[in-house]
């Protein structure tokens, strides 16, 4: 009978302390998905500010192109070829800007936190008991 009375103790400790165990895991969770969508969005502002740059230096490209076009009217062809091979130069450093900017871009969008959502998932099961729990 003694030990039936410690076995009740012992599930009413456990039942009592589940609480405390749901609040730190769902603590736990949240700190993975603020640090998953701080990475995510990193990676966003990184790839807005290559855009910005690629469209920065595509403003240089126009106007070189406009002053080879005026060159080129005005006078012979030397100074009209510098202005197109400068112009030729500015749009191939824009276009790979643009190029790692979109690349940037895809790794932080869609802004979820997957490994989170897949960990909350795990834990639903776990606590369930249709899965393990690993953590």
């Amino acid at each position: 009978m003694a030990e039936a009375t410690s076995e009740r103790k012992s599930l009413v400790k456990l039942i009592a302390d589940v609480p405390g165990m749901v609040g730190t895991l769902i603590r736990g969770e949240i700190d993975q998905i603020k640090k998953e969508l701080t990475a995510k969005l990193t990676a966003i502002g990184v790839g807005v500010g290559l855009f910005a740059a690629a469209a920065f230096l595509g403003f240089f490209v126009f106007a070189t192109l406009v002053a080879a076009a005026v060159l080129g009217i005005a006078e012979a062809l030397p100074a009209w070829l510098a202005a197109l091979i400068v112009a030729f130069a500015l749009l191939i450093i824009a276009v790979v800007l643009a190029l790692i900017g979109l690349n940037r871009l895809k790794k932080g969008v869609p802004p979820l936190p997957e490994k989170s959502i897949e960990s909350v998932k795990d834990d639903v099961k776990a606590i369930k008991g249709m899965g393990k729990y690993d953590h």
